[in-house]
Order: structure tokens, then C-alpha cells, then sequence
């Protein structure tokens, strides 16, 4: 009965939410800062890393130790460069590794010259625990980088394998020389592989 007497002198009294403007907009604010760390955080995270393996260029059959790149073998180092000397940003090879024998090392040298990186020397891998040991430094120190890395038939494909967790990576013949193997790596989700020749 004494709230109609109110609603009776005060007939044009509203509840106005005083606070709701200040208090809507740090709810929006709270919510795009949320929204931008997880896109920050997933863009960070979503980074793949990206090994290309290729076999060293076609080698001088006539020298036993150490040998060289036949003239066939220069021309597919020229075409490695030609393939992925490209230094626009998108796609860029940020290292080049190679195997310490000099075919590994010459059929680099055009790429690295393109780019103008200086080639680091690895191992060959000739075993699974080395091709899983140098799998492991590539992805920890080339994380999210694209890797150029030169070896040999007898260690690419155990590479390739611990890179992309497949074991059905098929060998390398003794006249293959044109087979290029791209692991995608993201730091979230399975592998990628490609198989390319060129």
C-alpha cells in the first residue's frame, strides 16, 4: 500500500543503470585483448618449420675419394639455385646445411651464393640415432625457418623419416639425383611430406 502512494508521486522515476556504459566497456576491452593473445599465441605457435633434402649433384665417377661434379652435376646445382634462390621474403631459405664432402658442398655453393649464405657444415647422418639426433637440432634451431639441407643417398631418406615420423620413406638409387624432399613441420599437428624431382 505505501509503494502505491510512491508510484503515485513519483510516477515518472526509472531504474537508469548508472555504471552499465563503464562497465560494458571493459567487458569488450577484456574480450578483444583475450582474442588477440589467442591469435597471437596460435600465429606463434601454427609456425612451421620447412626442411628441403636433396642429394648432392651427379659426382665425378673417375676420382675415388672425395670426388667432384661432373659437368651434368654443376648444371643441376645451377638448377637447385634457379629452383629456390628466390630472396623475396615469403618462402625464403633462412640456412643451407651440407655434408663435408665436397660434391655436397658444390652442389650448395650456387644456392648459397644466390642467397648469400655461408653453408654450414654438418655430419652426414649414416645411422638412424645420427638422423634422429640431426632432425632434432634442425627443428630446435631453424624453428620456423625454411632449411636447405645437402647430403647424401644414404642418409636423406633416414633424415626424411625422422623428420616426418614415416618409416616408408623409399631409398635413394645410386643414379638418382634429382629427388627433392619438402618436411613441413608445424608446432602443432603431424608432419608433411612432399617428394619432388627436378
Amino acid at each position: 500500500m505505501a509503494n502505491d502512494g510512491l508510484k503515485k508521486n513519483f510516477p515518472a522515476l526509472k531504474r537508469q543503470p548508472f555504471f552499465s556504459p563503464v562497465w560494458l566497456t571493459g567487458l569488450v576491452t577484456l574480450t578483444a585483448f583475450v582474442v588477440l593473445a589467442a591469435a597471437t599465441w596460435f600465429l606463434s605457435s601454427a609456425q612451421a618449420t620447412t626442411v628441403i633434402l636433396v642429394r648432392h649433384a651427379e659426382k665425378d665417377p673417375s676420382v675415388a675419394a672425395d670426388p667432384a661434379l661432373t659437368a651434368v652435376g654443376r648444371a643441376r646445382a645451377e638448377q637447385l639455385a634457379q629452383l629456390f634462390g628466390s630472396v623475396a621474403p615469403p618462402g625464403k631459405i633462412t640456412a643451407i646445411l651440407s655434408s663435408p664432402a665436397l660434391r655436397c658442398r658444390l652442389t650448395a655453393a650456387p644456392l648459397a651464393a644466390e642467397l648469400g649464405i655461408t653453408p654450414l657444415i654438418v655430419p652426414a647422418a649414416g645411422d638412424p640415432d645420427a638422423a634422429s639426433v640431426l632432425a632434432r637440432r634442425l627443428l630446435h634451431d631453424y624453428r620456423g625457418g625454411r632449411v636447405l639441407l645437402v647430403s647424401h643417398s644414404d642418409t636423406i631418406p633416414a633424415i626424411v623419416a625422422a623428420l616426418s615420423g614415416k618409416n616408408d620413406v623409399p631409398p635413394i638409387a645410386d643414379a638418382e639425383y634429382g629427388t627433392i624432399y619438402i618436411v613441413t613441420v608445424p608446432r602443432l599437428g603431424a608432419p608433411n611430406l612432399l617428394r619432388l624431382h627436378y
